[in-house]
């Protein structure tokens, strides 16, 4: 417990850690977050499936949307100039990621109390995208303390900093929209994944937002 609270610290503070950590750390509270997530209405050992597709899911779902980004990302820092230091940009971005990953945990119990509250299936949606919103906050904060050396030494990584932000947010939403369900309809069957056309998941929060707001 102690090696595990002074590793938050670290992190909190901007202080490199190994990759492989970050990467362990992504995974283990991803997991566990998935696994909260997918308990909504856990009424039967067939609903138990979705604890376990969601824990798998969730970690996925934050590292494949960073490795779709890295590509692009690295070569508009290449245009920029600034790919001789990519492998510190790297790191800000596990780091951030990890940062995400533990606040969705912390956010878990929260999300529980609401699905023993006996929210709807649509007021859980929400409630879980406020949760991400809230956790990629936390995310982004951690990241630019790494960030800060590199923006110290070249503004322009003030910019790519945004460029990330906005890259990781468009890919990020559309892919977890791709990876469901991940709360699970009640009175939809258990399925690791949606049988359904692709859509858009803008469009979809909005009008789930709509919704709950009658």
């Amino acid at each position: 417990m102690r090696g595990l609270e002074r590793g938050l610290v670290e992190l909190s503070r901007g202080q490199a850690l190994p990759l492989r950590a970050l990467f362990t750390t992504i995974a283990v509270a991803g997991a566990l977050d998935g696994a909260a997530i997918g308990s909504f209405a856990c009424d039967s050992l067939d609903r138990a499936r979705l604890m376990l597709f969601a824990g798998i899911k969730l970690p996925f779902l934050l590292l494949a949307s960073a490795a779709l980004c890295l590509p692009g990302f690295f070569a508009i820092n290449a245009v920029a100039g600034l790919s001789h230091v990519f492998t510190r940009t790297l790191r800000a971005i596990v780091a951030g990621q990890a940062a995400l990953a533990v606040a969705l945990g912390s956010l878990s119990p929260l999300v529980l109390f609401a699905y023993l509250s006996g929210v709807a299936h649509a007021s859980a949606l929400l409630l879980n995208a406020l949760a991400f919103a809230c956790a990629s906050a936390c995310g982004h904060v951690v990241m630019h303390r790494y960030y800060r050396v590199l923006i110290l030494e070249d503004s322009r990584h003030r910019s790519m900093l945004a460029v990330w932000v906005l890259l990781y947010a468009l890919v990020g939403i559309q892919l977890g929209w791709l990876l469901r369900p991940f709360v699970g309809d009640p009175h939809a069957p258990v399925t690791l994944f949606r049988q359904e056309p692709v859509s858009n998941a803008y469009l979809v929060l909005v009008q789930l937002v709509l919704e709950v707001t009658r």
